[in-house]
């Protein structure tokens, strides 16, 4: 147990030494702008985000060359060398989508955030390159040379893994930022009925959680959780458009009275609480479940 214990802090270790690397900010910030501008179209933010999905689509997709170079270092242990340079091919052939959607999720990170995905992306790059020239050089039928290859490539693959899980599970990064918000199970007052208008949006606090107050054509109140699911803006910054709120951030288009997602970057919709107008002031409350 210390020495798997031990072996979990030199990866930390070696995280937050890559989270204060500013050094790194010099080719990572500039890649990240100008992989924003290229998936900058709504309907491709929308499917690289995962949002008919309803969570991020690279998590899915990695788990298939993840998946298929593990099989593929089995096979060739096994001896089965078509099969081994079947399961490299599938791999090498997925890589690629897998890193578009990865690559979508990066160029809206920061900081840390950032430089690690920025060094996750390097080594998963070499990967995906080890294991290309692996399936090529069994093409031609030098098998000992393409697993030699993948020897390399498979260290790199798990410290890239290690790092992207560290993305998700310790920096948070396309996890749903709503999701530990309190449940609001009483009625609690937030704002005067006179405070918020048509077409305007309002944030107030229930019970330290942020809200955002609007109201419909017609009059109807409503209110969303504020920060948006996907990175935590605070929408009531944002802008109405045709019943719909825009992220001031990254331009996730949600549903006012819904709470869907209309267009990504975000995958999960936002949480919707309910709203009573009671003699000039507006309460709202989040019953479990809701």
């Amino acid at each position: 147990m210390k020495l798997l214990n031990r072996f979990s802090g030199v990866f930390d270790t070696l995280a937050k030494k890559i989270e204060q690397a500013e050094v790194l900010d010099a080719a990572a910030d500039p890649a990240a702008e100008g992989a924003g501008r290229l998936v900058s179209g709504p309907t491709v933010r929308s499917l690289l985000g995962g949002t008919p999905l309803g969570h991020p689509l690279h998590p899915l997709l990695v788990t298939v060359p993840i998946g298929a170079w593990a099989t593929a270092a089995a096979l060739d242990a096994l001896g089965n060398k078509p099969g081994a340079r079947s399961a490299v091919g599938v791999g090498v052939l997925v890589a690629p989508l897998a890193a578009a959607a990865g690559v979508h999720d990066w160029a809206t990170t920061q900081g840390g955030e950032r430089r690690v995905g920025w060094v996750h992306g390097l080594l998963n790059t070499v990967t995906l390159g080890l294991y290309a020239a692996s399936w090529v050089a069994r093409r031609r039928g030098n098998d000992r040379l393409g697993v030699l290859l993948t020897l390399p490539g498979l260290a790199l693959l798990g410290t890239a893994g290690w790092l992207g899980g560290h993305l998700s599970y310790a920096r948070g990064v396309g996890v749903d930022v709503t999701a530990f918000e309190p449940e609001i199970p009483e009625w609690v007052d937030v704002a005067a009925s006179t405070d918020v208008q048509h077409g305007q949006l309002t944030g107030v606090s229930a019970e330290d959680t942020p809200v955002l107050l609007t109201r419909d054509a017609d009059g109807t109140p409503r209110a969303l959780a504020d920060r948006c699911t996907h990175r935590g803006a605070p929408l009531h910054e944002g802008q109405v458009e045709d019943g719909c709120v825009r992220c001031p951030w990254h331009d996730s288009l949600f549903d006012l009275r819904s709470g869907t997602v209309v267009m990504g970057p975000a995958s999960r919709p936002q949480p919707v609480l309910e709203v009573s107008e009671r003699e000039g002031r507006l309460l709202v409350r989040r019953p479990a479940g809701s």
